[in-house]
């Protein structure tokens, strides 16, 4: 209707976004620095031109540890956030409240997702993980919202009520301005009328 896309949806892909770049700075820091490390660690017999050379090798060790386990926290902490995100969303827009309990059942069945390869004994500790994860996260978002001083659906709310009274004032002003061309029209079309009468 605003010709924009929703908020809670926005913010799903921003926390996306930020999930992804936190888990690869997560997963690459200590991978850059331990392939670098091992790079050290074996190249004492190498022979290197000079010791640039020797120091861009070692980080070129490190950036490639850096990119690939980077890449395997990055990818996943974002599928983490965004599932949580879309449950917890899902589950405050239907039941129009946001409440600890929807962090939780996101935290719960997005944990027991990411576990559920692991069999019954994973499902089960996915669950409780990500309930332990929903909860704490979840508190932490509500204080967020209060702290800005309005929740979002309190935002919604607040933005349906203005819709709602600009359609209403545009349609109360058309139906206005159709009145008034119909009294025109009257006066138009009663005028020959009168005149017709006055002639006879």
């Amino acid at each position: 209707e605003r010709q924009r896309y929703p908020e809670e949806t926005v913010n799903i892909v921003k926390s996306a976004f930020t999930g992804g770049v936190v888990g690869w700075v997560y997963g690459g820091l200590p991978a850059f620095y331990h392939g670098r490390k091992a790079f050290i660690e074996g190249s004492h017999g190498e022979l290197f031109q000079n010791r640039a050379d020797a120091v861009q090798s070692a980080h070129r060790a490190g950036l490639r540890s850096f990119i690939r386990y980077g890449w395997r926290w990055s990818w996943r902490v974002a599928a983490f956030v965004t599932i949580f995100n879309m449950v917890s969303t899902g589950l405050t827009v239907y039941r129009n409240k946001t409440t600890i309990s929807n962090f939780a059942s996101a935290g719960a069945f997005t944990g027991a997702l990411f576990r559920m390869h692991l069999g019954l004994q994973g499902l089960a500790g996915g669950f409780v993980f990500g309930t332990a994860f929903g909860i704490p996260a979840g508190g932490l978002l509500m204080i967020m919202q209060k702290l800005a001083g309005e929740t979002l659906q309190e935002k919604r709310n607040r933005e349906r009520r203005e819709l709602y009274e600009q359609k209403l004032a545009e349609w109360q002003s058309r139906l206005s301005v159709t009145e008034v061309l119909g009294q025109t029209e009257s006066n138009a079309q009663g005028g020959p009328e009168t005149e017709t009468a006055r002639e006879s």
